[in-house]
């Protein structure tokens, strides 16, 4: 290791894409990954890891593209380990790959570019340096765009302007290595020169020169505060107001449009850098109501001093239910697509999510029960469902997907019995987002008398209004439910969740395909400014949180990658994927193969029956083959892939079978030779919680009506829960559990949809419906992969880097 980097190096100064690399390899790695390296750093008393220590690092699975060995690096790095230690404790480990992560690349950037705040005018240089074992190459880029005359390593504009404002990458060359900088962000000030002086006298340090300006303004207009300090580098921006951090708001820049009565306050705004910190003036915002007192427009003084405090969260816990595969009912498609976009965002709010696909009466019932268990005191609890449904006497009812032909109670979940559950645990806040039907249910006539408690913490969303379908839109590709395509763009939004889905209400209100068909529907009973970006403060039942927690991060802790060894030679790499919380995809690789072997293929079979495959859609050279699409960004190429869906019904552990076929070019018969291997992964995901029992603790369907039991249901003629999909005048109904992704133009149809998504119409009358398209797009709905190349205080960096990248690929090399 004698070219490694410095072994004096504490780790946590390494570079952030070695440790990247590092935390990709120790996470996926078996029997050499972090599980294996925190043992080892346990049994050193100068950094010693415990128990309680790696329970915390296997809850990073949670968070989003949570990594439990960063995590494990990170307390290893605050204990004073070195890069020396790390590299001892790895070859302990035996693990050559996370070994190679620290050695020192052909092509090394020693210099990164540093993100600048400076003054229009001054002088503007950025510097990037690299050593590589050929000469070195330098391209400098606005965006995408080339700087015309910019090959050298440091990049000089002088004097600045606003035009310049922007991020800047440089590309080294050095022979066929390339690597690309960091991104710097260039942000000029528009400031006179009389406000400051030369850039170089400032040492480094921050200087304030624009102060935020106190506004008064009417319920409706848009707030805009902004501040601005030069530094190197960029300063980092948090605005307060009065005296609490508002989450989200970290640009140079604070604009509120639509501002509401609540937004009244004192405003300031924290500017720091590595070494120091500074505040702006604080300043006062006033937001007049619009009616009159005596003629004078009323100035609420009495607000500003009724402004409430931060509100908080002592956890944040979401069940995902999306059904789509139904035994007796119309298939769907939206739910997939809105489950798997929303447990994405949902995550970026630090809620703890289960996204679950296809599930059962008694899978639902007992996925609840786990739902209730993360539930204490002051939780935000937040339900979204997406499938068949309908609405009796004020109760809404969620149908699972082996629900009978017709359903009645008996065979569906009703949500306000799950709500009184939730009331019980005395929850924060409640939040239910139903994407169905509620049509009414001729076949059920039962009345549940379900009694809830009086509480000011309740948010209904009913994607459509009492006695009305919903839709979805109708496409051969992949798209969201016509709720979920707005929801999706409000979601993040620092509001209160009423004005977020008054928001979404009044987006959906502008859809002319949807118009005066499918209007989203509020019932509240929040009287505090509650919100999903709320903080989390963990309460008096903080102990018994963790302990959940911990439950529930089992749930979602995915088999660690594995190298299988074969005796003649050949080497296959197993890796998984998690694409919901019950879905797992399988992918093997073959990384090495004797060079006297003519032929070689690996693949996985003998699953458990529990999980019903096909074997046809396995073993497949795209993940699209097997029904995978949402993941494909992230995967690696030149595998096999299997998806395994439904893993909530298994019982036992998952035991499968690698094959090995080859053949040797000195063969005469050519016949291939077969190799096997039995693995065995435990429980993967889900499937640790046994959702697939049939009664469990105290269920919710203690507290669901049941006035009829399954037998009772007449089933020879279809009810209003029954519905055909209509496309372009077609009347035969559509299966979806298979998509074609190449077909990237969608349409809606004007039928009212039974759940999420799709043209749906009753039995009695079809020709009243005319199936004229009534919107057109292109594209595919998804969420884009993240990139690597960090950033110091831009959100916007992520659209930025694909565009970039993209633009790249298709120039001629």
């Amino acid at each position: 290791m004698g070219d490694s980097l410095d072994r004096s190096t504490k780790i946590n100064l390494l570079k952030e894409t070695v440790v990247k690399k590092l935390c990709e390899v120790l996470d996926k790695s078996s029997n050499k990954g972090w599980r294996k390296l925190g043992e080892i750093v346990g049994s050193d008393r100068r950094f010693k890891v415990s128990s309680d220590d790696m329970e915390m690092c296997s809850l990073r699975v949670l968070e989003v593209e949570g990594s439990p060995s960063f995590m494990l690096l990170r307390l290893m790095g605050e204990r004073g380990c070195s890069t020396g230690h790390l590299i001892d404790y790895l070859q302990t480990l035996g693990n050559s790959e996370a070994l190679q992560c620290l050695k020192p690349p052909a092509l090394q950037i020693l210099i990164q570019p540093q993100s600048v705040a400076l003054i229009c005018g001054h002088n503007l240089r950025l510097s990037c340096h690299a050593v590589g074992k050929s000469p070195v190459q330098y391209q400098w880029f606005k965006s995408r765009e080339e700087v015309p005359n910019s090959s050298s390593p440091d990049l000089v504009i002088s004097p600045v302007h606003m035009k310049d404002t922007g991020f800047y990458i440089c590309r080294v060359n050095s022979g066929d290595a390339c690597e690309f900088s960091q991104w710097a962000q260039v942000d000029v000030l528009n400031v006179g020169m009389s406000h400051g002086q030369s850039y170089h006298s400032l040492d480094g340090r921050l200087k304030l020169v624009i102060q935020p300006q106190s506004q008064r303004l009417h319920v409706g207009e848009i707030l805009q505060l902004e501040c601005g300090a030069m530094g190197r580098p960029i300063p980092r921006y948090q605005w307060h107001r009065n005296g609490v951090p508002i989450p989200n708001f970290t640009k140079r820049k604070l604009t509120i449009p639509h501002v509401m009565q609540d937004r009244h306050g004192r405003y300031r705004c924290e500017i720091s850098s590595s070494t120091e910190r500074m505040w702006t003036n604080e300043v006062d915002v006033l937001i007049d109501d619009i009616y009159a007192i005596g003629g004078v427009l009323g100035s609420n003084e009495f607000a500003l001093n009724s402004i409430p405090e931060q509100l908080y969260a002592t956890d944040k816990v979401a069940l995902l239910i999306g059904n789509l595969s139904y035994q007796n009912h119309p298939q769907l498609k939206a739910p997939m697509v809105d489950v798997y976009d929303l447990t994405n965002l949902l995550r970026q709010l630090n809620f703890k999510v289960v996204s679950l696909l296809d599930l059962t009466e008694s899978e639902m019932r007992n996925a609840v029960d786990e739902f209730l268990l993360l539930l204490h005191k002051g939780v935000y609890g937040l339900l979204y469902y997406a499938g068949h449904g309908y609405e009796n006497y004020g109760n809404s009812f969620m149908v699972p997907v082996d629900a009978p032909n017709p359903y009645r109670s008996a065979n569906c979940l009703c949500v306000q019995s799950i709500l009184k559950l939730m009331q019980e645990k005395e929850t924060g806040l409640n939040v239910f987002l139903l994407d169905m039907c509620r049509k009414r249910n001729i076949h059920d006539d039962s009345a549940p008398n379900i009694v809830l408690r009086v509480t000011a913490n309740i948010v209904f969303g009913y994607a459509t209004c009492q006695d009305a379908e919903a839709f979805e839109l109708s496409s051969t590709g992949f798209t969201n439910g016509v709720f979920v395509k707005f929801l999706k763009k409000r979601l993040l939004d620092d509001e209160k969740i009423t004005v977020v889905l008054d928001r979404v209400a009044e987006d959906m209100g502008q859809f002319d395909a949807t118009k005066g068909k499918q209007a989203l529907e509020i019932r509240s009973s929040l009287s505090e400014r509650r919100a999903l970006t709320d903080p989390i403060l963990p309460g008096d039942s903080a102990d018994l949180a963790h302990a959940h927690s911990r439950q529930w991060a089992k749930a979602h802790e995915l088999p660690e990658s594995m190298c299988l060894n074969f005796d003649c030679g050949a080497q296959i790499k197993l890796g998984f994927a998690a694409e919901f919380s019950n879905v797992l995809l399988i992918y093997t690789h073959i990384i090495k193969k004797p060079e006297d072997m003519s032929f070689c293929q690996a693949h996985v079979t003998d699953f458990s029956q529990d999980l019903d495959v096909d074997p046809k859609e396995m073993n497949r050279e795209t993940p699209e083959e097997t029904g995978i699409y949402l993941l494909t960004s992230s995967l690696p190429q030149h595998c096999l892939f299997t998806r395994l869906s439904s893993l909530q019904k298994l019982k036992e552990e998952l035991v499968f079978t690698v094959c090995l076929q080859g053949a040797f070019a000195a063969m005469d018969d050519g016949h291939p030779i077969h190799w096997t291997k039995s693995i065995n992964i435990g429980k993967p995901l889900i499937s640790r919680l046994d959702l697939h029992r049939v009664m469990r603790r105290n269920s919710c369907m203690q507290t669901c009506p049941m006035p009829h039991s399954p037998s009772q249901s007449p089933c020879h003629s279809p009810g209003p829960e029954h519905h055909l999909h209509l496309y372009h005048g077609s009347h035969q109904a559509q299966d979806f559990s298979r998509l074609s992704p190449q077909h990237l133009c969608l349409d809606i149809c004007e039928h009212p949809q039974g759940a999420v998504g799709g043209c749906v119409v009753s039995h009695y009358d079809l020709s009243q419906y005319g199936c004229e398209p009534a919107y057109v797009s292109c594209g595919l709905s998804g969420s884009p992969g993240r990139l690597s190349i960090p950033i110091e205080a831009s959100d916007d960096i992520n659209e930025l880097q694909t565009v970039f990248i993209n633009s790249l690929h298709l120039q001629p090399q």
